[in-house]
Formats: C-alpha cells, sequence, structure tokens
C-alpha cells in the first residue's frame, strides 16, 4: 500500500467512524478532554480567541508567524494591563512587515522575541493559565478570518499544555529578545 492511500484511509476512518480520537507525536490519547473547534470561513475564530485571552490570570504565552490582527493584539495588551503575565514570540518575518502586530506590541511594552534561528516560526499557538492551548492553522490575522480556510483548536487541558509551554521556552531559548 502506498504512504498516500495509507493516510487517505486513516483520514477516511478518522472522518467516518464512530470512534472519537486523535493522533499525537507522542502517542497520547485524547478522551475526555473538553476542546471548542472553530473554523473559518463562517466561524469567529477571532472573538473565541479574544475571549480565551480576555480570561487569562496570571499568564499568556504567544507564538505566532503571522500576527496582524488588532483585535487579538489588544486583547494581548489587555491582559498585560490586567497584570497577566504576557510573552510574545513572533516569526522573523513580522519584525519587517509592514502590519505586523510587532511593533504595536514592542510599544505597549510586551516582551518580544525574534525566533530567527529557524527558517520559517510557523508556530500558531497560544498557552494560557499552564491550562489551556489555543493552536491550529489559524494565524492571528484579519486575513484568516475573513478570507482563509482556517481551523482554530482551543483545548482545555494542563498535561497538553505542559507540553506546548516546554516547546514555548525551547522557542524562546533561541530566540533574540527585541525589548
Amino acid at each position: 500500500m502506498s504512504i498516500k492511500l495509507f493516510f487517505a484511509a486513516v483520514v477516511f476512518n478518522f472522518l467516518f467512524s464512530n470512534n472519537s480520537f486523535a493522533f499525537f507525536a507522542d502517542s497520547n490519547t485524547f478522551k475526555n478532554t473538553k476542546y471548542d473547534v472553530c473554523f473559518t470561513p463562517g466561524g469567529n475564530c477571532t472573538d473565541l480567541v479574544v475571549d480565551v485571552v480576555g480570561s487569562a490570570k496570571k499568564e499568556v504565552l504567544v507564538q505566532a508567524y503571522s500576527f496582524t490582527s488588532a483585535p487579538i493584539a489588544k486583547a494581548i495588551v489587555d491582559a498585560q494591563k490586567r497584570g497577566v503575565k504576557v510573552r510574545v514570540i513572533l516569526d522573523k518575518s513580522q519584525f519587517s512587515e509592514k502590519y505586523s502586530a510587532a511593533k504595536f506590541l514592542e510599544h505597549e511594552q510586551v516582551p518580544v522575541w525574534n525566533d530567527r534561528a529557524v527558517a520559517i516560526a510557523h508556530n500558531k499557538v497560544m498557552i494560557i493559565d499552564d491550562s489551556i492551548v489555543i493552536t491550529g492553522s489559524f494565524n492571528f490575522t484579519k486575513a484568516a478570518q475573513m478570507r482563509n480556510a482556517e481551523n482554530l483548536l482551543i483545548v482545555y487541558d494542563k498535561d497538553f499544555a505542559a507540553k506546548y509551554k516546554n516547546n514555548w521556552y525551547n522557542r524562546m531559548k533561541s530566540a533574540e529578545k527585541i525589548n
């Protein structure tokens, strides 16, 4: 069986079976874990991200490839103003893009890192209060909300969040602090 046929069979089985399961690189299971999903076009993923960031009480960690969404940037700044510890790692492209949130976040004294050690820092991740992970293909951009077909997954699980937080710190170690 070819690799393409194998993966097509796996995807077909996942989509059309009665069993709920997910694949993870480290072979963990995904049972009885609360999650939210959002898809564009149609779903308001930006508002969902803003609401979850707005619920943060102690920490918001961000990794972003493309970040131009004013409502999401404002929610991050507002969280910091509420006393939430906020830190952001951005792909190197965000420091030369005309409409990037990088300058806005820097101006608002949000700690920002430039992840230029890799070809592309393609992450779209937020870790909130050590217990919530926002991820998916959804860039934090107006285009992701208004024009693209995207997906957003929010997982409410401390063990899951710990793995993402560990990766966040590994990326930060190799990134350049901007402010």
